[in-house]
């Protein structure tokens, strides 16, 4: 069974991209709580300084280890990550303020739901336009 999954490109890859994505969380969530639970800063600013440290956390891993992508990395290759962090960012920070102002659920659940999505955005735009 495990060689099988081994064997398995895509599986292997989406696997690895769970494990960088889970450690990502937990750096992201972590901030996260530290900053608007205990230096009670405003949730929204908490947020996009937690998912910023995550994201060039997630970036390194991902590039070194998850997605097939040269050794070099093009000026073009990095843009095309730092656009699709920018629109994670603000799907990250629209769900944030729909869940918590408008739908009344507590921010640390709002929290784990906007990355959960996030998260699938980001797998498949880096799987599309990062990896060649």
């Amino acid at each position: 069974m495990i060689e099988k999954i081994k064997n398995n490109k895509l599986l292997m890859q989406i696997l690895k991209f769970g494990i960088v994505g889970g450690t990502a969380f937990i750096v992201d969530y972590g901030i996260f709580t530290i900053l608007s639970q205990f230096l009670n800063i405003h949730y929204l600013i908490a947020s996009i300084i937690s998912f910023s440290i995550s994201v060039i956390y997630n970036y390194i891993l991902s590039i070194k280890w998850v997605f097939d992508v040269s050794k070099k990395q093009t000026t073009k290759e990095f843009a095309i990550f730092v656009i699709l962090s920018v629109i994670g960012l603000g799907l990250n920070s629209l769900i944030m303020y729909i869940s918590v102002d408008l739908l009344n659920i507590h921010e640390m659940i709002s929290k784990i739901l906007a990355t959960a999505i996030v998260m699938v955005y980001n797998f498949i735009t880096r799987k599309i336009f990062i990896e060649k």
